[in-house]
């Protein structure tokens, strides 16, 4: 999406005033938390219950590596005691800098830390007006592990008690809560990814389950090159690849076109099955992902 000077200073100058004027929120109201997407709205409301309310900046149906935020959600913004970044994804290397100066009150943590990160140098390259974003290789996909949704766990309920530490044993047993939940949704994934009939190389528009096949022993092949439309050669080679590696299924995600996945399955038979790795229902579309793998078809998102 194009921008233009004059936008970026409207909303830079309308935040600030709105922050100057007293965009605080009343002792009186629920303080307010952002987030980046669906699913970390999902881990912070598990572990903030009623103590915040959780707003993401990413709505659903569009993708948080090129997503540019509406004037209002900026004012919005200014209302937030803290924003809680999933890490490194295209929204937040493009716009958290941005973010920050316009609400020097905000704090903000990265829910990412310590997570044992995918490094690729091919990984998806984004464009924006001021240049080039990438994300220095790094899959930014990692709430996509149950794996990986223990360390966001610990890290959003560190947040909270540095935000509210007198809340602290209401915030430790609702996250103890949610850990349980994270093991019992892992052992069901494991599973049912038991037995030689299940589908262990699929492949994905868009890489988002890159850690998830790392979980779980899984291959993914994506369709994107460099994160754009496959090339005629490149699709060419991902017909081939994906007659040798006899792959079965192509998943497809709501935000991206599905014309280049329709030419593959018709060339080699494979079935095409929507998923939504932005579902803010975490548990249940980490296991419908596993059974479809196995198998199980669920058609709903």
């Amino acid at each position: 999406m194009k921008k233009n000077i004059a936008y970026l200073a409207f909303c830079g100058i309308l935040v600030s005033l709105l922050t100057a004027c007293g965009g605080k929120t009343s002792k009186s109201e629920v303080p307010v938390i952002t987030v980046t997407i669906e699913p970390q709205r999902y881990f912070t409301e598990a572990i903030a219950g009623d103590k915040f309310k959780v707003v993401s900046i990413v709505p659903k149906g569009s993708s948080p590596e090129t997503y540019d935020p509406v004037p209002q959600q900026l004012v919005s913004l200014s209302e937030s005691r803290a924003y809680l970044r999933i890490g490194h994804i295209g929204f937040e290397m493009s716009w958290m800098d941005r973010l920050v100066s316009n609400t020097p009150h905000l704090q903000v943590f990265d829910t990412s830390k310590d997570i044992d990160l995918i490094i690729s140098d091919d990984h998806c390259t984004h464009y924006h007006d001021d240049g080039t974003f990438h994300t220095h290789g790094v899959d930014p996909h990692v709430w996509n592990s149950t794996t990986n949704a223990f360390i966001l766990a610990r890290n959003t309920y560190e947040a909270l008690i540095t935000l509210d530490k007198e809340n602290q044993p209401y915030y430790f047993a609702r996250y103890d809560s949610l850990c349980r939940k994270i093991q019992e949704t892992h052992d069901r994934i494991c599973e049912k990814l038991l037995g030689p009939d299940i589908t262990r190389t699929f492949m994905i528009y868009h890489p988002a389950l890159s850690y998830f096949a790392r979980d779980y022993g899984l291959q993914q092949i994506a369709i994107e090159e460099n994160g754009k439309e496959p090339s005629p050669a490149h699709l060419k080679k991902l017909i081939d690849i994906c007659k040798e590696e006899k792959v079965r299924i192509i998943f497809i995600q709501p935000e991206f076109d599905q014309s280049n996945a329709e030419t593959i399955a018709r060339q080699t038979g494979a079935r095409i099955v929507p998923v939504n790795p932005l579902n803010y229902d975490w548990p249940n579309e980490m296991l419908r992902t596993a059974d479809i793998l196995a198998g199980k078809f669920r058609e709903s998102l």
